[in-house]
């Protein structure tokens, strides 16, 4: 189960060393909840991401509920923060939401390959797109 984001983000704050940082980047991408394998289709495939990522977006009680995967183990870590990040929000607060602030905040520019950060736009994109769409829905 993942933590809470600000439990991800405090946790990440306290971590300097770059190595454990990727490491801890790993681990909550094993602690997210597993995709079923019928959401791993074309309709939620993530394009313009190096790796095969899939993120559902759905609504339930009027909150985001987001499933994600990843084929890659650092971009799991990443779809895995996306996951933290957005659900829970209403679609109007994730429509409002940069998923690519919090990257910036945790420090990963420097860190990461451009293809992986295209990646983590692509998917801030797909979330930010999703919401608007539920958002105008509801």
């Amino acid at each position: 189960m993942l933590p809470p984001i600000d439990t991800i983000i405090d946790n990440f704050e306290i971590v300097e060393d770059d190595d454990m940082r990727l490491e801890y980047l790993i681990e909550l991408g094993r602690a997210l909840p597993p995709m079923p394998d019928a959401l791993r289709n074309d309709a939620n495939r993530v394009h313009g991401c190096e790796s095969q990522v899939w993120i559902d977006t759905a609504v339930a009680e009027g909150r985001l509920v987001l499933q994600g995967f990843s084929d890659s183990f650092i971009v799991r870590g990443f779809v895995a923060l996306m996951v933290a990040l957005y659900t829970g929000k209403t679609p109007r607060e994730a429509a409002e939401t940069d998923g690519l602030d919090l990257f910036r905040q945790l420090r990963f520019g420097a860190h990461v390959t451009s293809k992986r950060s295209n990646g983590v736009r692509s998917m801030a994109e797909r979330i930010h797109h999703d919401a608007v769409r539920l958002a105008a829905a509801g």
